[in-house]
């Protein structure tokens, strides 16, 4: 710190020069004490100078609205909103999140380095404070192809920036618990760095989650029961109550928590669409639903804040108080939580819901052009059965986690999977999109409810190949059709005509539109698949796609490489009965 700039804030704060700004007459939230305190919080270059009776050469009038320190959410991804970082900014700043930990996996897993790169460049034209944590399983697992390998020595060059914060969710637990050499590798150099390793523990207990936290792993956001939730608090992590647009287990785990336990919980979305931003909000819906759900609203703003930026060793934010950055939000209330105005670093970003600065992009040709095809073809995506009974993916309605469930379906003369309407059992395929392996798998689904036409798209976690699930081959490989010609996003068919669909020219993955326009194209999305395709109500129709390749949560998923069974590790056939 330049020490003009110390002096300055200390004469602030002794009263012998007036502030840059005050913000008069707040009800403050004092998260440190547990209590409210009235008066006002002097500014001087972008921090909290004091808080008590100030004036300054700028006054704001609070009109006795709470002050909050800005929200911080603890574990984002922001390419599953859709938009870019420049965007995703514009979204939520008006919702009170003025930090965010971003985890950019799903760019990274189809980029490499260079997906780092660009969304830490794009964070630049962001207000929103982007903290990025360097992906730690790219791929997450080696049973699939991904567009990048980010091993140990890659992430030598990166893991010292001060715009990486440490190792981003540790999901290949197996290899931790394993110790295996390249995770050790990897964790090593991060604690060589002294930076944080986020953690991914679905369904881990006892033994093998103390092997696991042991190895340094500071946080989990993957607890779905009160059980897990407090196994881990026990065992030292930081445990994040996650409330997202797929996963949404926080009233679950607010059961759990305490006056003991609470300053180790923080709040986090894991992923957020636009549709749920705008209609929902981002860190002020989990406090609307904290305070809904009995916990005190003080206790509830800890965990938004002061938590978050212990958890992640951000001293210059989380409170409103002397040394802190001025991030600060008024709110009406503190049970509605609706948002007035919202200040980052002492100047007002957000006022009556609208964001103030101006948008500027990024050039994004490095991530563009990242759909690469090899020999696809309709007959790759035909199965032979030599029996009726499969192995099925079963969706669970509301989770990324499936169930393996043996069912009767129809074939073909030819051993192909017949669609039948009054069996919801439909195909599903992944298809390679990186190294032009040439890569096809397929196999059957259960649960999604779609009853004709086909669904498409280049966001499945954590590889981001293509996903498509549909009636018939044909229209499956027209959707795949699509993705390629339009470089990667979503399209919904029927009978070779296209319904909807939404590029998404940023590495496949992102948008360079806004979010308006990203979420008026998936309610069209939806509606099409809903009410054209028969897709289920109990589903959402292409964030539970999203995660149907996803090989590391529990039971059954698809690859590019085949039909894998998380628990057991390995890969099944769809024929029931050669297992």
């Amino acid at each position: 710190m330049a020490k003009d700039r110390l002096k300055k804030r200390i004469d602030v704060a002794a009263k012998r020069i007036p502030a840059d700004t005050v913000i008069k007459n707040c009800k403050i939230v004092n998260v440190y004490s547990h209590e409210i305190i009235n008066g006002d919080i002097a500014i001087s270059d972008g921090k909290i100078a004091a808080i008590g009776s100030y004036e300054g050469k700028e006054e704001i009038d609070a009109k006795g609205n709470y002050a909050l320190p800005g929200f911080i959410n603890s574990h984002i991804h922001i390419e599953s909103s859709f938009v870019s970082p420049e965007e995703f900014s514009r979204l939520v700043v008006p919702h009170g999140t003025t930090t965010i930990i971003a985890d950019p996996h799903e760019i990274v897993n189809v980029c490499g380095i260079d997906g780092l790169d660009y969304m830490i460049n794009a964070a630049e034209n962001a207000v929103l404070n982007i903290k990025y944590m360097l992906p730690s399983c790219v791929p997450c697992t080696p049973w699939e192809h991904a567009g990048a390998v980010v091993d140990a020595e890659a992430m030598k060059s990166v893991i010292k920036d001060e715009n990486v914060f440490g190792l981003g969710e540790f999901m290949n637990t197996v290899g931790v618990v394993n110790t295996d050499s390249d995770v050790l590798d990897k964790i090593e150099l991060c604690h060589k760095a002294g930076k944080l390793i986020d953690g991914h523990s679905p369904g881990l207990t006892g033994d093998e989650l103390s092997a696991y936290i042991t190895a340094g792993i500071h946080t989990d956001h993957e607890s779905g029961s009160v059980e897990e939730f407090q196994e881990r608090l026990r065992n030292g992590m930081y445990v994040m109550l996650r409330y997202g647009s797929a996963c949404r287990e926080l009233p679950i785990l607010l059961k759990g928590v305490t006056e003991q336990n609470a300053r180790r919980c923080v709040l986090c979305a894991d992923d957020l669409q636009p549709v749920t931003i705008f209609e929902k909000g981002d860190i002020d819906e989990k406090l609307r639903i904290c305070v809904a759900n009995g916990i005190d609203p003080i206790t509830a703003v800890q965990m938004a804040t002061l938590n978050a930026a212990e958890c992640f060793e951000m001293r210059d934010r989380g409170a409103i108080a002397p040394d802190k950055k001025a991030d600060i939000v008024l709110v009406n209330d503190l049970e509605n939580f609706k948002i007035e105005k919202v200040f980052i670093e002492g100047k007002i970003v957000t006022e009556n819901g609208t964001y103030l600065p101006e948008v500027k992009h990024i050039d994004t040709q490095k991530v563009a052009g990242s759909v690469r095809v090899k020999d696809f073809s309709t007959k790759k995506l035909k199965l032979n059965l030599k029996t009726e009974k499969a192995n099925v993916i079963r969706i669970i309605p509301g989770s990324v986690v499936t169930e393996k469930e043996v069912m009767t379906v129809d074939r073909t003369n030819d051993g192909d999977f017949r669609f039948n309407k009054d069996i919801d059992v439909a195909k599903i395929a992944v298809i390679e999109r990186h190294q032009m392996t040439g890569n096809v798998a397929t196999a059957l689904i259960a649960g999604y409810g779609i009853k004709v036409g086909a669904i498409a798209l280049t966001v499945a976690h954590d590889s981001h190949n293509i996903i498509v699930v549909g009636t018939t081959n044909e229209d499956m490989a027209f959707a795949v059709s699509k993705i390629i010609e339009q470089e990667g996003g979503v399209v919904v068919v029927n009978n070779g005509e296209v319904l909807e669909s939404m590029p998404l020219p940023i590495a496949g993955l992102m948008s360079d539109r806004s979010g308006e326009w990203v979420k008026d194209k998936l309610i069209k999305i939806h509606d099409k698949a809903y009410n054209e395709l028969g897709v289920s109500h109990d589903v959402e129709p292409t964030m539970t796609l999203c995660f149907m390749s996803l090989p590391v949560i529990p039971e059954v998923k698809i690859t590019d490489m085949g039909l894998f069974d998380v628990t057991k590790q390995e890969f099944i056939n769809v024929e029931a009965e050669k297992n």
